[in-house]
Parts: structure tokens; sequence; C-alpha cells
């Protein structure tokens, strides 16, 4: 089964597909080729899509977030970053995939899902909800705040010598910028959702992606 990284940065979100048994393949409009573990195509997401959808069997998306985060909420600039969600959004309900699309609480998708670290054994509050056209669980496992790492606050901010255990917090062990992994997914969120997707697919007819017809 292969899957469509949209917007895919360095590959949080890619990783945790992969585990989920997807091939998968990134596209985003900076070039992430160092740091993205598979394949990577630059280009502009959406453009990509339609043009070449019918490849693949699901596709995940992750919008930035920049213009939905608290953050820009309190400085009152969200002006400054682009809606990219909503035009994502009108795109991949044109066409008959499967789709994910991640972002920040408090963006405005339809709240099917909503994971956090602590649900999945990890060290960190990282809340991210998803909006899909599969059935996703109605019940999901629970938080758990307590003995968490905080990066985002305090000391840590932003100190090079606690990358480790960022990077161990996240469930990340593969190598990107500290810069990114603020924005990137923990692998387990989608390993989780991708195993949900195969589910799903294994119960469909033969997809165009697998015949090579468009």
């Amino acid at each position: 089964m292969k899957l469509l990284d949209l917007f895919c940065g360095a590959g949080g979100a890619a990783v945790g597909y992969h585990r989920a048994g997807f091939e998968v393949v990134g596209v985003d409009i900076v070039d992430h080729s160092k740091y993205y573990p598979y394949e990577f195509i630059q280009g502009d997401a959406l453009t990509y899509l339609m043009d070449n959808y019918w490849q693949f069997d699901a596709i995940h998306a992750s919008p930035p977030c920049q213009r939905f985060s608290q953050m820009q909420h309190i400085h009152k600039n969200k002006h400054k970053h682009p809606d990219l969600l909503t035009p994502t959004r009108k795109a991949l309900q044109t066409i008959n995939k499967p789709y994910v699309i991640e972002n920040v609480v408090g963006a405005p998708l339809r709240i099917d899902l909503m994971l956090c670290g602590t649900m999945f054994g990890l060290r960190i509050i990282k809340h991210r909800i998803f909006e899909s056209n599969i059935s996703m669980p109605l019940l999901t496992m629970m938080c758990n705040h307590e003995d968490v790492y905080d990066p985002w606050h305090g000391h840590s901010r932003g100190n090079y010598r606690e990358k480790d255990k960022l990077f161990a917090a996240m469930g990340i062990d593969w190598y990107m910028p500290q810069k990114m992994i603020g924005q990137a997914l923990p692998p387990a969120y989608t390993e989780y959702i991708g195993k949900i997707l195969m589910e799903h697919l294994s119960t469909q007819e033969k997809s165009p992606a697998a015949t090579g017809d468009k």
C-alpha cells in the first residue's frame, strides 16, 4: 500500500505510517531530503496531490499549523500565516481516497480523533487533532500528564543539550534539526492511525493504485 505524505516536514508522520506497513512518499515545498527517511519530492503539496493522487491508496496531510496555534492567537498575528488547511481539505474531498488531516488543537477541523504522546507511553504532552473520511475509534487511550518532560517552557526551551531528551520523549530515533522537531508528529500517532487505515483498505476492493490505472 502506498501513502502520500503532504506537507511532510522531516518525516515524523511518515515513519509511523511506514511502521504500520505503508510505502510512503513525502512532498513539501521546502527541501527536507537530507532528513526525510523515504522518497521525497520537493514541490507544492496541493499541485502534486491533484496531479498524482491516483497513484496512492491513502493520503495524509499536515498543513502548516502556525495560523491556528495558541501563540498566534496570543500575539494576534495569525494573518501573517496563510491558511493552507482549508484548500487542502477541499482538494481531498474531491478525490475518492481515504485521507487523514492533522493539525493543532484549535484548528478548524472536525475532531474525529485526538491523540497525546502520553497515550503511547511517551513522556510528552503533545495534543493533535485528526479529521478523516474513514471511521476512527470512538474511544482511545487516556492521557496521563504526570511525570512528563516539558521542552516548551523554562530553562530547557531551545537548549541544545536537551535534544536527546526531546528526541526520546517524541519517540524519534533518526536525525532532524532540533528546530524542526517541535513541528514533527511523534511516529506513534501515525503508526496507530496507519493500522486503522490498513484495516480499512484491506476490506475494500483492489484500488486503482494497485493496478496502475488512472
